[in-house]
């Protein structure tokens, strides 16, 4: 299998932390290793023909001076002049990959996901390249745990059962009372962006439902019949000029006939906002998550989390707030108001302040 990594997001909501040129991916959001180099190593077992990691030009010399240590895999990153969402970016890692290996299977993954069970985490995926050798386009529905109305949502044809089934449908983020009508019927499942098919089987899909931009990926010529992708760069930059941006989702996961999907049980998040880390790490007596700090404090607090810069963190009669110190910058929010911290860099864009960026 061929992993194909997407790095190439901005992270607004983990802001002032995330910035432009090192967004979440590529930070220690957990302590130690980036999630990026959690990622690539999450999938180092699977013993992977190559991993691409497709990312933003800015972001570029940072994602491979983060995996140089990766030796006993080949990995390229391919650069992106500007984002264009989902769709470009796994259909150009499909066409490469298609060029060079027509029968090649493609595991697509975000960069910035946290997953508990690693080993069963990468038995999915072996389950899913075994139903997409038959040309199907495999997604992996994560098997809801709450009525979750943050995250978008997979139906499938029949309830329960651990084996692929045929997607009915993909639903947009539903409110409290259809999620709890979802988590109820048995037959959905979070949407977790991962997905797993043939280089060609997403390539003719993309010519199907996406025609101008499968028309402009045709353009890509390759000089060589060996893998070698340096010399694509004025290319990408050229036919990433004259495409719009799309997501796979709406660009094809919604309009495609053979849509599976397998259930799956690790231990997920999409690690969206800062409001999301209480999730994924052990909260201490008081409730509160800290971070990056060298001791703690808490007198009539509860349930924080903290990101200290180094320094004690001291929390006195509040609850439910998010803290996060960094050299040039300062959040104190309200941890049900974490998704708006993205519009903080939209007011700092605003006033020109691109040094906070």
């Amino acid at each position: 299998m061929y992993i194909v990594i997407l790095a190439g997001g901005s992270g607004t909501r983990f802001w002032p932390l995330s910035r432009k040129s090192t967004p979440k991916q590529l930070m220690s959001v957990f302590g130690g290793k980036s999630m990026l180099q959690r990622t690539v190593e999450r999938v180092l077992p699977l013993d992977p023909k190559r991993i691409l990691v497709v990312t933003n030009a800015l972001q570029a010399a940072e994602t491979r001076n983060q995996l140089t240590y990766i030796k006993d895999v080949p990995v390229d990153v391919i650069e992106e002049p500007v984002g264009r969402n989902t769709a470009p970016a796994i259909g150009l890692a499909a066409s490469i990959i298609a060029r060079f290996d027509p029968d090649g299977i493609m595991a697509v993954l975000p960069a910035d996901h946290y997953i508990v069970d690693e080993e069963t985490f990468r038995a999915t995926l072996i389950t899913a390249r075994s139903v997409a050798v038959s040309g199907a386009l495999v997604t992996l529905g994560i098997t809801p745990t709450r009525p979750e109305t943050g995250y978008g949502y997979i139906q499938a044809a029949v309830a329960g059962g651990s084996g692929a089934a045929a997607v009915e449908r993909f639903v947009e983020k539903p409110n409290l009372e259809r999620a709890m009508e979802f988590l109820a019927s048995g037959r959905f499942y979070w949407n977790s962006g991962m997905f797993v098919w043939g280089a060609c089987a997403i390539l003719d899909e993309i010519g199907r439902h996406m025609p101008e931009l499968a028309q402009a990926l045709a353009r890509l010529t390759f000089e060589s019949h060996v893998w070698e992708i340096a010399d694509l760069k004025p290319q990408i930059g050229e036919i990433y000029g004259a495409i719009k941006g799309e997501s796979i989702d709406f660009g094809v996961m919604e309009k495609a006939k053979d849509v599976q999907v397998i259930p799956a049980s690790f231990g997920w998040s999409d690690v969206g906002s800062w409001s999301a880390l209480p999730e994924v790490m052990d909260a201490d007596t008081a409730g509160h998550v800290v971070i990056n700090a060298s001791g703690a404090v808490s007198v009539g607090a509860r349930d924080c989390l903290a990101y200290g810069g180094g320094k004690v963190v001291a929390l006195v009669g509040v609850s439910d707030l998010i803290v996060v110190d960094t050299p040039d910058a300062l959040l104190v929010c309200a941890k049900d108001a974490a998704q708006d911290v993205k519009k903080v860099v939209e007011e700092l864009e605003r006033q020109g302040k691109v040094e906070l960026l």
